[in-house]
């Protein structure tokens, strides 16, 4: 099992956001609520029921992907012979059941969303999990309401690490790029943002930052808690 990234990380100066920030968009999935570790632990446990187990290696590949690509990963690196179809359906059986237990929100969620709203800063979803699914996770959650705009893989021709998503969601917002903030876990989310013109903060779920994203990042921060302890700093 892969050592969890869930600890300090280096950050960069408050400067290198925007002054003032106009708008903020977050990603959903290992972001705002736990569904990437929820996710890997049923791919994991599907894998192993039907005689096909799967290194961390690739677990970790497909987080923050799109299904499609995910599909076509699979497919490639697990052969021909690979039961594709049966593991989804198992797998999101698995999932779904973890979904009607609850799946916890990451850390510090609420008060990021709750800091931005009292501030008026409108807020944007930018997420690679398809509609209705995306406002259905986030109704059950209770933090549909915090979201002025919803841009899921269904609203889009070109998903993450393509800066597409992002670029919707600060059309829809009204709001230039440089204005906004994209809040992300994952590799191809932090690609998607920063392509997109938009001062990124990761906050590390399943992977750890590589150099190369913390020098494209705005600020790498241990939780959603340090962003908002971050603004109320510079307010």
């Amino acid at each position: 099992m892969a050592s969890s990234p869930r600890q300090s990380a280096p950050s960069l100066p408050a400067s290198t956001l925007p002054d003032p920030i106009r708008a903020v968009i977050f990603d959903m999935d290992g972001t705002l609520i736990d569904t990437e570790a929820a996710h890997r632990r049923a791919f994991a446990e599907t894998g192993l029921a039907l005689g096909w187990p799967m290194s961390d290696e690739l677990l970790l590949s497909m987080v923050g992907i799109h299904r499609d690509e995910n599909q076509r990963m699979l497919a490639v690196h697990m052969g021909p012979d690979f039961p594709l179809a049966r593991f989804y359906a198992d797998s999101d059986a698995l999932f779904e059941a973890a979904a009607d237990v609850g799946i916890p929100l990451r850390p510090g969620a609420e008060l990021i969303l709750e800091h931005l709203a009292q501030a008026g800063i409108p807020m944007a979803l930018a997420t690679s999990t398809e509609a209705p699914f995306a406002q259905q996770r986030l109704e059950k959650s209770g933090l549909l309401p915090y979201f002025d705009v919803i841009v899921t893989r269904s609203d889009v021709e070109r998903p993450k690490p393509h800066p597409e998503p992002y670029l919707l969601a600060a059309q829809r917002l009204g709001v230039d790029p440089t204005h906004c903030v994209a809040v992300e876990d994952s590799y191809a989310g932090v690609r998607s943002a920063t392509a997109a013109g938009i001062a990124t903060v990761m906050v590390p779920d399943l992977l750890l930052p590589t150099e190369e994203l913390i020098l494209a990042c705005a600020q790498v921060l241990p939780s959603l808690t340090d962003l908002r302890d971050l603004l109320l700093a510079t307010d």
